[in-house]
């Protein structure tokens, strides 16, 4: 039962209907805790310069305590996206197709939460998403002042956003030239 009308039933797994997609989306859990700290810290160096940080640093969450939030967040219809490759996987096209996937989901599915328009917000010198952005088909729409958080400054953030109207057959389908 949703705790407020705006809550996000998240559900076990977004994946590509009718298509030959090679990834399946699922929520993170508790039981993802030591694959999860083993990639994150592994790829530490490699995701720095684009990780997002508390301005007024709050106290440091434990990866369980992160997941609780998460959940909470979607509960209340809060919930954020964000997302970053293994630099092991990292060029393969992961990313545009976890994107294209939950905002079909998001957007078309009927479970989901039937969102008008999906936002990307990216770093200006991050190369990587702004082709991500690009690939998936989101518009520029400019650059928002101090954004976000990142390495201890509020750092301005490009915008690009999908809308239903750049896919009506879906933007997996798109993605994939079908």
């Amino acid at each position: 039962m949703r705790s407020d009308p705006n809550a996000i039933d998240v559900p076990r797994f977004i994946q590509a209907h009718g298509l030959h997609v090679p990834i399946i989306l699922r929520p993170l859990t508790t039981d993802d805790c030591d694959e999860w700290n083993e990639v994150r810290w592994r790829n530490d160096d490699w995701l720095k310069p684009w990780e997002s940080g508390d301005p007024v640093h709050g106290a440091s969450m434990s990866f369980n305590e992160w997941v609780r939030a998460m959940r909470c967040n979607e509960r209340n219809g809060t919930g954020v996206v964000g997302y970053w490759v293994d630099e092991r996987c990292a060029g393969r096209g992961y990313a545009p197709m976890a994107v294209t996937l939950l905002a079909d989901w998001a957007m078309f599915d009927p479970s989901g939460p039937q969102l008008h328009r999906v936002e990307i917000d990216l770093l200006p010198e991050n190369e990587r998403s702004r082709k991500v952005a690009l690939k998936v088909g989101a518009s520029y729409e400019g650059m928002r002042k101090a954004y976000m958080f990142v390495n201890g400054q509020w750092r301005d953030h490009e915008s690009y956003a999908l809308l239903p109207e750049y896919a009506p057959n879906g933007f997996t389908a798109r993605l994939m030239g079908e």
